[in-house]
């Protein structure tokens, strides 16, 4: 049966409906073709947008990736070490000689002395009487730090020496510190031990002898915290305790806060300096140190430890940041690294397989590999347990551990010429690779006289060298790069992994020395020196050695060495600015103005008139003298700007405002000058080549007229500042509290006893209480006059007041205000508002205000002034 066929009509062709459905879906709606078109776009579009934003993402990952990792740049350096060792440069010519910093137990350790027993432990007794000993540790300038000096014999030390090799490490980085500028800057400091209150709280009188100032005086958060006051710096203040390992701990904290973006500076630090026998006795103990006070790292002589004293301060800083400032990098911070020993067999064993551990996260951390470590700064204390352990350790990450290494792993420690500085230990072992970096060479780590190695360590199946005597780095390395390790008695193990410093772009002084030609025939271009000084006697030791310096100073470093000063340094009130075109001109200039140097005037202008003169063309011509001088001072902006605004742009650049004044006659021999009220100062004279040394001419008078200048724009492009100047000279006294003695011996005077002074009033007890009519002008005077001998009492301050300053730059604080305040009201029956004492005002409108608010208030009845 065949199926039924649709009737075909006329005409029409098999496929022809196909055809026109075809036709119909891709002829007959536009439409539709049109939003496929528009679909296609769409979609080409978001896939190049997502394109774009995956690019981001991942520029963005490699931007998080290179900040975590970033290099850092070491750029300063303070220390105070055995043996005298005050500057970096000492330090240096110490380690390249052979000899030791170890000496006898001080005269005034009396507690020391007086448990040593020659011979093996025995109970209550040291066997020790040598060790690295800080000489002078009594020494400090209260004055310079806004310390009494009260406070200052409270102390530790330990705080007082880390708040002047901070201050050192500031300026050699070149980086000012003005108090009220918040820098964004950390403090990272290790400590172990603070003990020198214990001299306090051993009295036999304890409760008078404990005074304000002891609870802040030795505690271990106060040591980064003072730092941080002192400075009025912003970022985070971590004091760190993990034993020998706190200074390096220490660095690690301070890399990760930089790299954070916590911080811009970071000052990392150590200390330690001991006073009590009791833990020297402990040692004993257990045998762990050395009876000769020597630490025998690596050597066959190895019987224990020598402890040793030292602080040491440094400044690092993002490597990109620094040079951006033209600071003087000293070295770069690869990497660091922080584990614990963990479950080992025993708390204070070392444990070889995590010290390995440390020495790899560091070099990870660091983009390092083991074959280019050249050298590493060992923590050999010089034990016959720890020695072998850590060689070993060593070996399997950086010696036969890194197969293509060029040669055998150096291997040292400075712990066998200064001791074991403990907390301390890490900064000056690291201090020690900075300067070998950048010297190229490796100080012997105990000369030959010392006798052999340790025969326990296996030297000839290990990659380890232990120089002997002082060498070149080793050839065959690609660039120089060192490690260092610190390992703590309570189990913190910490690496760091530095490199030296080659700039990209070649010695910059050869671009800064190129860009100091003012013009044809006029050879270098004028510099301007400025010092600075709380006290005359600083100034004069300042400028002499100052003078010094510039006479030894090669021509090239020249414009290094005066934007340092200009830039670097804090001005004080005493002040010396001199001008001249060459490094022996300066010297003497600066030794002439030593003999008339001034104090800056207490009110420093406010602001400077520029006066013209009508000759515009000369004008001109001694401001292009000047912008070509000083380049960093020009704008895009000038050559459309008329020359007075020209000029007041550059003297808002130094920090000055100023205001039109009076034009100058044409007959006048300046064709502009700056004027301001007490003094005047020419800015071009009718021969525009002198503009640049008249501008420098008028910057030093308003500088000792007491402006706080700014001078970045005197600076030549490509001058990196100088990091070997001299430093603040502090006029040092002796600010300390004396051993107690034995009970049978009564002690008298001291700051301990005078501690407990302040419960009486004796200039109350002196004069009568609030006796006599105290409120007219005699009375004013008699009230002003007792405020400052009291304020004096207070303090114990040697000199007298200098009422211009503010209470806090006297040295005064919230704990002496709170002794004036109960010294006032037990002489004057007057309860002192809170708000009366402003710490911030000068001394003499303070003791006005006082004087006038005690003079109103007081109750001076018969009955009770007789009381």
């Amino acid at each position: 049966m065949t199926a039924a066929r649709t009737p075909r009509r006329p005409g029409r062709r098999p496929g022809r409906r196909t055809e026109r459905r075809t036709e119909r879906r891709t002829t007959h709606h536009p439409t539709h073709h049109q939003g496929a078109t528009m679909e296609t776009t769409d979609l080409r579009r978001v896939i190049e947008q997502q394109l774009a934003l995956s690019q981001q993402l991942r520029s963005r990952i490699r931007e998080l990736e290179d900040a975590r990792s970033a290099p850092l740049a070491i750029v300063g350096m303070g220390l105070r070490f055995p043996g005298g060792l005050n500057t970096p440069e000492d330090y240096w010519d110490f380690l390249l000689g052979d000899g030791d910093a170890v000496s006898p137990v001080p005269e005034d350790r009396p507690g020391l002395r007086a448990v040593h027993s020659p011979g093996g432990p025995r109970p209550g007794r040291s066997y020790v009487d040598r060790a690295g000993f800080l000489g002078s540790v009594d020494r400090f300038d209260p004055a310079f730090f806004g310390i009494s000096q009260r406070e200052a014999e409270v102390l530790d030390p330990q705080q007082r020496l880390l708040l002047a090799t901070s201050w050192e490490a500031m300026e050699r980085a070149g980086i000012p510190v003005r108090r009220h500028d918040r820098l964004r800057a950390g403090v990272f400091i290790g400590l172990m031990t603070s003990d020198y209150g214990d001299r306090l709280a051993h009295r036999e009188d304890t409760r008078a002898a404990i005074d304000p100032y002891y609870g802040t005086g030795g505690g271990h958060a106060m040591a980064a915290g003072r730092i941080s006051y002192v400075m009025g710096l912003s970022g985070p203040a971590v004091t760190m305790d993990t034993a020998c390992s706190s200074s390096l701990v220490a660095l690690h904290g301070a890399a990760r806060s930089l790299r954070s973006g916590e911080c811009r500076y970071a000052l990392v630090g150590g200390a330690n300096v001991f006073f009590s026998p009791d833990l020297m006795v402990s040692l004993c103990q257990s045998r762990a140190l050395a009876p000769d006070g020597r630490s025998k790292a690596f050597l066959d002589s190895a019987d224990g430890y020598g402890r040793g004293e030292g602080v040491g301060t440094v400044v690092l800083m993002r490597l990109a940041d620094a040079e951006a400032e033209g600071r003087p990098v000293l070295a770069v911070l690869r990497g660091t690294a922080v584990n614990h020993d963990g479950a080992s067999s025993g708390l204070t064993v070392p444990n070889g397989p995590a010290q390995a551990e440390v020495v790899r996260a560091a070099l990870a951390d660091g983009g390092i590999g083991p074959e280019e470590v050249g050298y590493v700064e060992a923590h050999g204390t010089g034990t016959s347990l720890g020695d072998p352990i850590e060689a070993g350790a060593l070996d399997s990450v950086l010696g036969t551990g890194a197969p293509g290494r060029p040669a055998p792993l150096a291997l040292g420690t400075v712990k066998a010429r200064i001791g074991h500085l403990e907390s301390a230990a890490g900064i000056a072992g690291l201090i020690k690779v900075v300067l070998m970096l950048r010297a190229g060479r490796i100080p012997a780590s105990s000369p030959e006289r010392d006798g052999p190695l340790n025969h326990l360590i296996p030297w000839r199946r290990m990659k380890l060298h232990v120089p002997r005597r002082a060498e070149d780095w080793p050839a065959g390395y690609g660039r120089r790069v060192a490690g260092i390790s610190a390992l703590g008695m309570s189990g913190t193990n910490a690496h760091a992994v530095l490199e030296d410093y080659r700039p990209a772009a070649g010695p910059a002084e050869s671009a800064a020395a190129a860009a100091t030609a003012v013009g044809a025939g006029r050879g270098s271009r004028p510099e301007l020196v400025t010092l600075s000084a709380r006290h005359p006697e600083s100034l004069a030791a300042l400028a002499e050695r100052t003078a010094a310096h510039l006479r030894g100073l090669p021509a090239g470093r020249l414009a290094a060495a005066c934007a340092t000063l200009r830039e670097g340094r804090v001005a004080f009130e005493h002040r010396i600015a001199v001008t001249g075109t060459g490094a022996a001109e300066l010297a003497d200039a600066l030794t002439r103005a030593e003999e008339t140097r001034r104090r800056a005037g207490k009110m420093a202008p406010a602001a400077v008139r520029l006066r013209l003169g009508p000759d515009r063309v000369l004008v001109e011509k001694g401001l292009n003298d000047v912008l070509t001088a000083f380049p960093s001072l020009r704008s895009d902006d000038d050559a459309t700007q008329e020359a007075g605004t020209v000029f007041r742009r550059l003297l808002a650049g130094f920090g000055l405002r100023a205001e039109e004044g009076r034009p100058l006659p044409a007959s006048a021999a300046n064709v502009a000058e700056l004027s301001w009220d007490g003094g005047a100062a020419p800015l071009l004279n009718r021969d525009p080549e002198a503009a640049p040394g008249l501008l420098l001419e008028a910057l030093a008078e308003l500088y000792r007229a007491g402006c706080d200048l700014r001078f970045p724009g005197l600076r030549a492009p490509g001058t990196v500042l100088s990091g070997d100047l001299p430093t603040y000279p502090f006029r040092d006294r002796s600010c300390w509290i004396g051993e107690p003695l034995p009970a049978a011996v009564p002690v008298t005077g001291g700051a301990g006893a005078g501690a407990g002074e302040e419960t009486g009033n004796d200039a109350g007890d002196e004069t009568g209480n609030g006796t006599g009519d105290e409120t007219g002008d005699d009375g004013i005077t008699a009230i002003t006059a007792f405020l400052g001998e009291e304020l004096v009492r207070i303090m114990r301050t040697e000199e007298d007041l200098d009422t211009g300053l503010t209470f806090l730059d006297a040295g005064g604080d919230s704990f002496t205000a709170m002794q004036l305040t109960v010294g006032i009201e037990e002489r004057y029956r007057v309860e002192i508002p809170v708000d009366e004492v402003d710490i911030e005002l000068p001394l003499s409108e303070l003791f006005g205000r006082l004087a006038r608010y005690i003079a109103e208030n007081a109750d001076h009845t018969p009955e009770e002034a007789g009381s």
